[in-house]
């Protein structure tokens, strides 16, 4: 295992910045270059959150109702707020001793021990991280689809062949070279999701107030098993809206010192987060009730295909959010980008080298042509990504921090931080896996309506 070692905070080393680079593999020179100041940690933050898997919080209350709904909202922006908190404060601690880690596997193997960095975090953030991409292909498609119908309402073209036309401009974002390099990327990004998701809240906003607006049913539908099923799939769908994956590849994209720079990135990334999640998902749920769809968006064309908003405005928002899932999909590569990096780069030659400049292309261009074609091929895996979100997201974002916290900070046991740790690891451990089973319930109920390359 290679890491950046020793730093203290205050960059007190007497090795030579040659020696220093000399530790790292080509993942982390390269890809997780640390040059990054707290305000881009902030972009990369706020891309890889406030995503547009936002648009589906009104579909989460349709399960939860008004109450269920706003309490999971506010403890899932609470825990997760001082869950990334506390997963920096691990890795500043680990700097300031003279380890500075910079990705979560590497955090495991030092806390946890070998085997579990190398055979449950490493997989888990990879399998998570990738199915994001493929999410993002996937959802980019069925906005490009949508944007079509617009202009041709009995067009022939199928939803594979616009995951196709999104994975090309996949294939062209891939190819920057490190997560650092996409700070401007990222400020763009945190533009668009201000856009997208005040257009869509306003949209709702305009539609419950028309002639049109579809009658609104606040209930919960569906009988006991279905509604607690849903329940906890509407808890797995908000804490994944909520999840990350990546603290620490985003703290590792800081110059040194980063005490305390991970602190003001988040609540940059916060102030955003709370502004788009709430305003989507009570605007959709008032707007549209237990109709919402799991797409918001979907819920501006009505059952008869009637536009409630006019086309260009849908036009715009679908635009919007096409080019924020672009760059969500590439933040999201960036585990992926590093792990090849480190298995065909070579660090003593130079980053833009033939030697790594070939293999980077060709190793990431590969890696988008798998995501894209799993996206065109399984439309339907919105669903398998719930069990992925369950089994990943949960554990990573709400039970690792604080079980890395109680290991490596030792907090008293008479501490009200060392309790609060172990109730939410025992209880989102407990929800984790009852979401998971809700999850596989759902694929099973929904199993013969799949089909390969549907046009959904």
């Amino acid at each position: 295992m290679r890491m950046l070692s020793p730093r203290s905070n205050n960059d007190n080393t007497s090795a030579s910045k040659e020696e220093q680079l000399e530790e790292l593999d080509a993942g982390a020179l390269f890809v997780l270059e640390s040059k990054g100041s707290w305000v881009h940690c902030g972009y990369h933050l706020t891309t890889s959150i406030v995503a547009p898997a936002l648009l589906s919080l009104p579909y989460a209350f349709g399960f939860l109702g008004w109450i269920g709904g706003m309490v999971c909202l506010i403890v899932g922006a609470l825990v997760t707020f001082y869950s990334y908190n506390l997963l920096s404060l691990v890795l500043e601690h680990q700097a300031h001793s003279g380890t500075r880690h910079l990705r979560f596997r590497d955090m495991a193997y030092h806390i946890l021990g070998p085997r579990w960095g190398k055979y449950y975090v490493g997989p888990v953030q990879f399998m998570v991280c990738y199915g994001a991409v493929v999410g993002c292909t996937l959802l980019g498609g069925q906005c490009m689809k949508a944007i079509y119908l617009l202009s041709k309402p009995n067009g022939s073209m199928m939803l594979y062949e616009f995951c196709i036309i999104f994975g090309c401009l996949m294939l062209v974002l891939a190819q920057i070279p490190s997560f650092h390099a996409l700070r401007h990327i990222n400020l763009f990004s945190l533009l668009l999701c201000l856009l997208y998701s005040t257009l869509a809240t306003a949209g709702s906003i305009y539609i419950g107030h028309s002639k049109k607006a579809p009658e609104r049913d606040y209930s919960i539908k569906g009988n006991t098993d279905t509604r607690l099923f849903g329940m906890f799939n509407a808890i797995a769908i908000i804490a994944t809206t909520f999840g990350n994956g990546i603290i620490p590849e985003i703290q590792a994209t800081l110059a040194p010192s980063v005490m305390g720079k991970m602190f003001k990135g988040l609540c940059v990334c916060y102030s955003i987060c709370v502004a788009t999640f709430f305003s989507v998902a009570i605007s959709g749920y008032w707007a549209f009730g237990n109709g919402s769809e799991s797409f918001i968006l979907s819920n501006f064309v009505d059952d008869k295909g009637r536009h409630l908003l006019p086309k260009w405005y849908i036009l715009i928002t679908n635009i919007f959010t096409i080019l924020q899932l672009a760059a969500v999909a590439v933040v999201y590569l960036q585990p992926n980008n590093e792990v090849l990096e480190k298995t065909f780069g070579d660090p003593k030659k130079d980053q833009f080298s033939l030697r790594n400049v070939v293999p980077r292309v060709i190793s990431r261009s590969f890696a988008v042509v798998i995501a894209t074609t799993i996206a065109a091929m399984l439309p339907f895996f919105g669903d398998l990504n719930a069990l992925i979100g369950a089994f990943g997201f949960l554990p990573l974002d709400f039970i690792l921090p604080m079980v890395f916290y109680n290991l490596t900070l030792k907090p008293s046991k008479r501490s009200l931080v060392f309790w609060i740790n172990v109730i939410i690891s025992v209880l989102f451990s407990m929800v984790s896996v009852i979401a998971m089973v809700a999850a596989v319930r759902q694929i099973i109920v929904d199993a013969n309506t799949y089909q390969l390359f549907a046009n959904v």
